[in-house]
């Protein structure tokens, strides 16, 4: 089995017929898995600041730091702008 046999469709897709700005999340890490890291990056640009942003949050859930909430801040709003832009740029 593979892990492309359990992925969700996009209903946004399925439905209206237009991407979401989370359509190719799931592809990206199947393609992480795999280790094709530039294709992953390629399908969804926002993979790598979403995953920085998440093993911060993970971090921070255990050992606090003194300005650990500014850094889920600026995370955060890097990974939103990443996702708004390559959500733009796929609709040109």
């Amino acid at each position: 089995m593979l892990f492309e046999d359990f992925m969700i469709p996009c209903l946004s897709k399925t439905i209206f017929g237009y991407e979401c700005m989370g359509c190719g999340f799931q592809r990206a890490v199947a393609l992480m898995f795999k280790g094709s890291f530039i294709q992953a990056f390629y399908m969804y640009p926002a993979i790598y600041p979403l995953i920085f942003l998440f093993s911060y949050l993970l971090i921070t859930r255990f050992y606090k730091f003194q300005y650990h909430k500014k850094g889920v801040n600026i995370l955060s709003i890097v990974s939103i702008t990443t996702i708004i832009i390559s959500y733009t740029i796929k609709q040109l």
